[in-house]
This record gives C-alpha cells, structure tokens and sequence, in this order.
C-alpha cells in the first residue's frame, strides 16, 4: 500500500476509496471467510470475495463460475429477443437471424474470452448458444449438438473461444504489450501460484507454437475446423456443405424443413417412436423403419 501511495502522489491521482475493495485470491478452504483489513490513508477499504474488474467477476479460487452464472442469464435474455424475430412476420430469413445471432449471442458470449475460456464452468453457457443455432437453423432439440454450427455456418463456441486467445497471445507478441514479457518469458521461469487452473501464458503459447504465422487467425480457426470434420450416419448430411450467403435469403419456413432431412432428425416415424410419440417406427407402405432414408430415396 505505500507502494501504491507513492505511484498516486507521483502522478497526481486521486483514490476513490468508496468504489476501491480489497480481494484475496488462493486455494485454502480454511481461510475462505477471512476478511481482510486494509488501510489507505487512514481509511479501510471495503472487502468485497468477488470483485468485478473490467466486466469478469472474479472469485476467491479463480474457477470463474459466478461470472459465467451471470453470463448465462444475459445470453438467456438475447436468446429471447431471438425467438421473438424468428417467430414475428417481419420475415427474417436464415441470413438475418444468422447475422442477429453473431451481434447479441456471440459478442457478449466471447468478451474477456481469453480469461475464462478454459474453465471448467463454460459448459453452463454452451447450452444457450446451441439455443440460438436451434432457432438460426430450425432444428429441433433432440438434434445432435455438434451438428448445429455447421448448419449455421458459425464456428463451434470452443474454437471461437479458442481464436481469441490465439489473437490476443499474437498482439502481445510484439514489443511494447502489456503482456509482452510474461508470453515470452520461458515456461520453466514462470511460478505457477494457482497450479490446478489454466492460465493465459501456457495456453496461448500452445497455440501460437501449433499455428502459422503467415495466416490471419480466422483462417486458422477454418481450417482446424475443417480437420475436425467427422462422418455423419445420414447420408445425406456432408459436414464440407456449410451455410453460405444466398442471392435470396430462404424464409424461415423453408429453412427448419430443409434443415431436419439433412440432419435426419424430423417428424418421422422412427424418431416419433423413439421419443414416445408413436406406437411403432414402421412405415404405412410396410418398411421396418421410417427414417429419413426411405423418405427421400
């Protein structure tokens, strides 16, 4: 604290001690409820366990969980003004939704990315955002999750969190970032306080050691995406036939249809009977089975 004294009477500052809290930030369960006491100029700043710095909450262990909590609950509320234009008659096409989806899920779901991305508690959040590929799509639940981003043309939320790490690690490689001699300082000089949690350092220069530099990180994030790609059981489904920008943006009618054939997920009779919603899975023209197979071919 006299360190800190010093640096404001250096520059002229003032510290606003109503706004400015004391935190602590360890592993030991039996200090949880400690408080501590600080002074400031004969004043005691107030101790606050989870502080909020630049929009992420921090906690006591560092696991992130409260912040990605309220997260959850901001991108439920954008995820609700999506459903409402995907089912006004304002007509919005597959495009419009796509773009909206980007604009009030994606944005907010990435901010400070970088910090909290390798959490254990991102998963709380993945649920939403594959709501709102569910509406972009016309896909119904039941729909395999990594099926989604493909039929919407976004990018898994795990390689979107993971580009923006890699863009961040590549700014601070260059001279004069904040954050320049911690990324290139050598792993082995690096003390690790917090040892069961994945910080920034390592993860970004995992990244930057596995990627080209020649290629912007968008491009990057395509192509891993593209190495990633797994054979479907419906035939139908090719996981290279992505979304594309159409001349004529298709309504939204014709979009959940198109959507469920190529997915194979749909109102047929072996996923009625599957659910619980039909007595039996074969066809009216005597087929074992009504799948999407026998519909279409």
């Amino acid at each position: 604290m006299a360190t800190l004294g010093e640096y404001i009477q250096t520059w002229k500052l003032k510290l606003n001690t109503t706004k400015t809290v004391s935190a602590v930030f360890h592993l030991n369960n039996k200090e949880a409820k400690r408080e501590l006491k600080v002074n400031f100029n004969y004043e005691s700043l107030p101790f606050c366990s989870e502080p909020k710095y630049l929009g992420v909450t921090l906690d006591r262990s560092l696991t992130y969980r409260r912040h990605l909590q309220s997260l959850r609950k901001e991108l439920t509320s954008r995820v609700a003004l999506l459903r409402r234009l995907a089912g006004s008659g304002w007509g919005a096409g597959a495009t419009t939704l796509r773009t909206a989806t980007l604009a009030l899920v994606h944005s907010t779901a990435e901010y400070c990315a970088p910090v909290w991305c390798r959490s254990a508690h991102t998963r709380l959040i993945d649920p939403t955002i594959n709501g709102a590929l569910r509406i972009v799509t016309g896909c119904l639940r039941p729909t395999p999750a990594d099926n989604l981003p493909i039929l919407a043309g976004i990018q898994p939320a795990e390689l979107r969190r993971s580009v923006t790490t890699l863009s961040l690690g590549r700014r601070a490689m260059e001279p004069g970032h904040l954050l320049h001699s911690t990324l290139t300082r050598p792993s082995s000089a690096v003390a690790r306080r917090l040892k069961s949690r994945y910080p920034f350092v390592p993860a970004a220069q995992q990244l930057i050691s596995l990627s080209d530099n020649n290629i912007r990180a968008a491009q990057w994030t395509d192509h891993q995406w593209n190495a990633g790609g797994q054979p479907h059981k419906t035939p139908h489904f090719n996981s290279r036939h992505r979304y594309t920008h159409p001349r004529n943006d298709p309504p939204k009618k014709s979009l959940g249809p198109a959507t469920r054939l190529r997915t194979g997920v749909g109102r047929f009779r072996s996923c009625l009977y599957k659910w619980g919603m039909a007595f039996s899975a074969a066809c009216e023209c005597g087929a074992e089975a009504q799948a999407v197979d026998h519909v279409v071919l």
